[in-house]
């Protein structure tokens, strides 16, 4: 039995359509010139530790929610103080170094020619106000944009795919997730999504166990995959 064409496209943002560690990582070069390259790639961890451990409380319920914001300006202090430096204003400019990443090479020309085709769904962890900056920064093209902000939470918490769902007044089955992250497609496809994986350098590669519905090396790829298949439909 032929599978449902897709009627949107749902893609995830940090990491698939911009190179997160390259733009906090020019934000940590900003902040102290003097940092030597093994000092900003440690900073560097630190802040996506910190992020990384404090939306897992939250997902936990150990942590009352934050919004991204706030999440990486606690992010910004712990690098200022592990650098050694305290200023404020300083400080509040490196948290605003994750609103201004850059996109992959492939991101705005691909997403141009996938908005030829179906709506476009942006579903980021970034907070609203993030999200719009990053958005203007990288020039991401989008017919809606959407924070997990609007569900109080984080993904891989089901509300925040659900929040496409509910935009896109159409059965989780007929969208697709797009990801360089297993885990958030693993997520998605809980809720009924179909899943393409993109690689990118960042990302989380799929598990040998992962069965998603497609896999592609870009953006232009995945388009080349969507026209050749959607006219009838997107094949398992």
């Amino acid at each position: 039995m032929a599978q449902p064409a897709i009627d949107a496209l749902v893609f995830d943002v940090l990491g698939t359509l911009v190179d997160e560690p390259a733009g906090i990582r020019a934000g940590i070069r900003a902040f102290d010139p003097s940092l030597d390259e093994s000092e900003v790639e440690r900073l560097l961890s630190l802040w996506q530790r910190h992020v990384e451990t404090e939306q897992r409380r939250i997902l936990d319920g150990t942590r009352r929610y934050l919004a991204s914001d706030a999440l990486d300006h606690e992010a910004a202090r712990l690098v200022a103080d592990a650098a050694g430096a305290g200023d404020p204003a300083a400080v509040t400019a490196l948290a605003l170094a994750g609103r201004r990443l850059p996109p992959w090479p492939d991101t705005v020309a691909g997403l141009a020619l996938l908005a030829q085709r179906f709506p476009l769904i942006g579903l980021s962890n970034a907070s609203r106000t993030a999200l719009l900056g990053l958005n203007a920064h990288a020039g991401l093209r989008w017919h809606q944009a959407l924070s997990a902000e609007d569900a109080r939470t984080y993904k891989p918490d089901p509300a925040v795919y659900q929040l496409a769902v509910a935009v896109s007044g159409v059965p989780p089955e007929r969208l697709l997730m797009v990801a360089a992250h297993a885990w958030d497609l693993r997520a998605a496809q809980a809720l009924g999504l179909r899943t393409a994986y993109v690689a990118r350098p960042v990302g989380d590669p799929p598990a040998s166990s992962d069965r998603f519905d497609l896999y592609a090396d870009g953006l232009a790829g995945l388009a080349e995959q969507l026209g050749a298949t959607t006219a009838t439909a997107v094949s398992a």
